[in-house]
């Protein structure tokens, strides 16, 4: 996709097209995305859209509860937020609503489009269409957030030591004394895999819980993502527990607010990946009610770090 300008706005949404260089790493496929754009850019009733397309790439871009991940962010109406991997704008638009501003890095153009339509009205988003390691930002921020990024290091970050420390370092480099870091990403031994669901990345059973032998995806158990943070700049991770996962929200739990016997647990989160059936995970997970193991086999996680 050819981007004559380099810098340009939709609505009030900035484009900023510098740091570009003419390669989309990663699309849902060019049919699904081009159906999302059009959508937006005809400012079609979502509803009505996936009523006539309800494949899951549609619904996973189109569902305005993917923005329901914000809702536990320590976010302020004074705060400058940074989000890394914005893809189509589902969750920029929460952010939008909640803050001064938000700055996007996008790496594909095509995405990053659809983000400025999406959110035209706004008058708060600027959009960098590149990779992050390349574009240059500036200032300090009080809050970056990473949703469904992280796993995805080893693609766009060149480090061979290794990637996925090197994006939370940086990450880490662009926040004020006492920003929070958020993360959102799958659990590796999530209960849903242990259940029969496949790896969201590579479509296998059990991939993550066996190591990723391959696929260059990466997602961490509790401690391992914890550590990870720790270990590059911050000096706390507060988890958080979104039901069935953090893709479409329907519950928010946290290390002070555990499930309890007494939840109800969405379960079963493979949306368009064919699964087996290997044993309830809801009874599993209510078998776990109250412990730390609860914390150890949730389907996905949302974590709060503050720079150290």
């Amino acid at each position: 996709m050819e981007c004559m300008d380099r810098q340009e706005k939709i609505g009030g949404v900035e484009l900023d097209w510098r740091f570009y260089d003419g390669q989309d790493v990663y699309n849902e496929g060019d049919a699904v995305e081009e159906r999302v754009l059009s959508v937006l850019q005809e400012g079609q009733d979502p509803w009505q859209a996936l009523r006539e397309d309800d494949r899951w790439p549609v619904l996973y871009q189109l569902s305005a509860r993917r923005g329901l991940i914000v809702e536990p962010m320590n976010i302020g109406k004074a705060d400058r937020v940074l989000e890394i991997g914005a893809g189509m704008g589902p969750v920029t638009a929460a952010l939008a609503r909640r803050c001064a501003h938000v700055d996007c890095v996008e790496l594909s153009a095509r995405r990053s489009l659809a983000n400025a339509w999406r959110n035209r009205d706004c008058g708060n988003i600027r959009i960098y269409v590149g990779n992050f390691e390349r574009v240059e930002l500036e200032g300090q921020y009080d809050c970056v957030t990473m949703v469904g990024v992280l796993e995805y290091a080893a693609s766009y970050i060149h480090d061979e030591a290794d990637p996925f420390a090197a994006i939370v370092q940086r990450a880490a480099s662009l926040l004020r004394d006492g920003g929070r870091l958020y993360v959102a990403i799958e659990n590796k031994l999530g209960m849903k895999y242990f259940a029969g669901c496949r790896e969201d990345h590579l479509g296998a059973l059990f991939a993550g819980i066996c190591g990723y032998e391959a696929g260059g995806v990466r997602t961490f158990t509790h401690s391992q993502l914890e550590r990870l943070l720790l270990e590059n700049g911050f000096r706390s991770a507060y988890f958080y527990y979104p039901y069935p996962d953090y893709k479409l929200p329907q519950q928010i739990f946290s290390d002070d607010y555990p499930p309890t016997a007494l939840d109800v647990l969405t379960s079963g989160a493979n949306y368009d990946l064919p699964r087996q059936l290997l044993f309830d995970e809801e009874k599993a997970l209510r078998s776990l009610a109250g412990s730390d193991e609860m914390k150890v086999f949730s389907n996905s996680f949302l974590v709060e770090a503050v720079k150290a």
